[in-house]
């Protein structure tokens, strides 16, 4: 930075804050002072200056007016922040785009254990012949096989908050991704039914605890203006662990399969080495000094971390002056609408069908009269770019926007599909009916993967404050999954009853998430967790 100030000129009036804080002789520190009193032959020359200021003007936010208090338009030189010109506030170095390739880092490390949970959730439908073939279970055998999966994770779920407060959030990831090493070896090995169920309740148990600590875990690292978007990488590689599953299950066997499996375990066990612990866990646990290092490492050497840390510390302890956190908590007044809009938007996820879909994807489209191979791949193949899109608009057009849409189109996705069986069973338009389905599951996913896959997973790890977080976030984690295991348990039942009032059911209930939202759902876009805290106490 000291070259760039080498080469720009003295600013005028009304200059830029930019112009202002590179050209001012900052007050620093000792180590920060002997950098910027290098010789100038030592510093960066003016063409990396050149090189360097359209990247600084296009990354670093709109200047504020001088004299506003929390102004973010000035660089402050040094890691204080104690150079900004008189009547203007430093910059806030968590709300800058700079040295943050550690978060990037540490998020796709973490995004293992979602690509593990996705590789779980899709490895049924692929596997299914196969399975059934070897083993020799019946169908409703094998629907136990689908579903049992949802038994673990729902004891995952249970023991995921207290586990993340006790061992922290990365002891916590290691101790799943062990789990599901075990779970996935034991299916590989199964010589009957009941290993399969073994082995598959040890794969729920991992990915009930993954579900929560890994969009807890980036929302606690992440700046806010990127919040959103990082947060929706954890639905992003849910996306690209079931898309795995379900393009690579049509090229081997289910026992090869399990390799598929295996790998992000091992890559999240050796990652998680090479990356800081949670600052917020961390503060929350009294370590000072491991804080404000994790803090900083986090928002880069030469950020100013003091009025994030402080505002991060004023918390804790506003929290702490409270009683410990009960589950009986969960139902007094100042946390029953967090509860609500949590618990609901995990229950609507699943009344929507999605593990129904996710679990029998192939079965439904051969109930069609379409190929199970060929619309499992073009699932695989649609999911992550419409997930990477749906990242991308997560902190431009805000959460509520997206489950509007989102919640349309699975409604739209459920009717086709409905409609297509319905034609079907009454003998009309029969050439027609595979393409219906084919369209109706395909909008389903594509529709599922923009907003009512990721955002409930966001707004989950947003909404409840720190004292709240380990039993809010395991008990909407519960919810999550006893309502996943009633679909997909049940949905071979339902479909047996009446395929089209199947999913004409599942589009009902798409049509009233969309009321839900609208009603109840608030905005989290670009706020810090502790104003999202202000934010739902004054609602």
């Amino acid at each position: 930075m000291a070259g760039l100030a080498a080469t720009l000129p003295s600013p005028a009036a009304g200059a830029s804050p930019l112009l202002l804080h590179c050209n001012a002789a900052p007050s620093v520190s000792f180590r920060h002072r002997r950098r910027w009193q290098r010789p100038a032959a030592t510093r960066h020359d003016g063409r990396v200056a050149q090189l360097l200021l359209p990247v600084a003007r296009r990354w670093l936010p709109a200047a504020a007016p001088p004299g506003v208090n929390g102004a973010r338009g000035g660089i402050a030189a040094s890691g204080s922040g104690a150079g900004a010109v008189a009547g203007e506030a430093p910059y806030r170095g968590n709300e800058g785009q700079g040295s943050l390739w550690m978060v990037f880092l540490a998020t796709a490390v973490v995004v293992c254990g979602s690509f593990e949970f996705g590789t779980c959730v899709g490895y049924s439908a692929p596997a299914q012949a196969g399975i059934v073939s070897d083993i020799g279970l019946s169908n409703s055998e094998y629907g136990v096989f689908g579903s049992v999966l949802t038994i673990g994770a729902m004891i995952g779920a249970v023991t995921s908050g207290s586990l993340a407060d006790i061992l922290g959030r990365k002891m916590t990831m290691r101790f799943a991704a062990v789990v599901g090493i075990f779970g996935w070896l034991t299916v590989y090995f199964a010589k009957d039914a009941m290993m399969l169920y073994a082995g598959r309740v040890l794969l729920g148990y991992c990915t009930g605890v993954l579900s929560y600590v890994v969009p807890v875990y980036i929302s606690e690292i992440a700046p806010k203006g990127i919040r959103g978007g990082l947060a929706t990488s954890n639905q992003l590689f849910i996306c690209s662990g079931c898309s795995a599953a379900y393009i690579i299950g049509a090229l081997v066997s289910w026992r090869c399969l399990v390799v598929v499996g295996l790998i992000p375990c091992a890559v999240l066990l050796v990652g998680l080495f090479f990356i800081p612990e949670s600052p917020r866990w961390l503060a929350n646990i009294g370590k000072e000094r491991e804080f404000h290092a994790s803090l900083q490492e986090f928002r880069g050497e030469d950020s100013d971390i003091s009025e994030e840390a402080t505002e991060i510390k004023d918390y804790i302890k506003s929290v702490r002056r409270l009683p410990k956190a009960k589950i009986q908590d969960l139902f007094q007044r100042k946390n029953m609408y967090a509860v609500t809009v949590g618990v609901g938007l995990m229950i609507f996820q699943q009344l929507g069908g999605i593990n129904a879909l996710g679990f029998y994807t192939s079965y439904i489209f051969s109930s069609a009269g379409f190929s199970g191979k060929l619309g499992t791949t073009l699932i695989g193949v649609i999911q992550i770019p419409i997930t990477f899109f749906g990242a991308l608009l997560m902190d431009r057009s805000g959460r509520r926007a997206l489950l509007l849409v989102s919640s349309s189109g699975t409604f739209l996705g459920c009717f086709l599909t409905g409609l297509s069986f319905y034609f079907k069973a009454q003998g009309l338009c029969t050439q027609l009916v595979p393409t219906l389905a084919l369209c109706g599951i395909l909008v389903y996913y594509a529709a599922y993967s923009v907003g009512m896959g990721p955002v409930p997973w966001v707004i989950m790890s947003e909404i409840f404050s720190i004292d709240m977080k380990a039993i809010a976030g395991g008990f909407v984690t519960l919810a999550s999954w006893i309502g996943s295991f009633a679909i997909s348990y049940s949905f071979n039942f339902l479909m047996d009853w009446n395929p089209a009032g199947t999913f004409f059911l599942f589009s009902a209930a798409s049509l009233v998430t969309v009321l839900f939202v609208a009603k109840l759902v608030p905005e989290t876009k670009g706020r810090t967790l502790e104003e999202i805290q202000t934010l739902l106490k004054a609602t």
